[in-house]
């Protein structure tokens, strides 16, 4: 599901409905393909159990410390 849909699908299906949610994007990254991405803590915010967060970290020149920039604001 899309970030955005995250908080109404959690209404609706409540906590036993595990939500993977792509699109997952730093501020500052290239959005690629995605129309609808949004930050790691705001996904989770919205009720994301999973995020998908490929491209950003793949081709990355750092993908550590891509990895740990992503950690980090979660964890802000």
């Amino acid at each position: 599901a899309s970030p955005y849909e995250a908080s109404e699908l959690r209404k609706k299906f409540g906590g036993d409905f595990l939500l993977v949610i792509p699109g997952i994007r730093l501020k500052g990254y290239k959005k690629n393909e995605q129309k609808r991405v949004l930050g790691p803590k705001e996904a989770i915010e919205r009720g994301a159990d999973f995020l998908v967060v490929g491209r950003p970290i793949l081709t990355s020149d750092n993908p550590v410390k891509t990895t740990k920039r992503i950690l980090k604001e979660i964890e802000s």
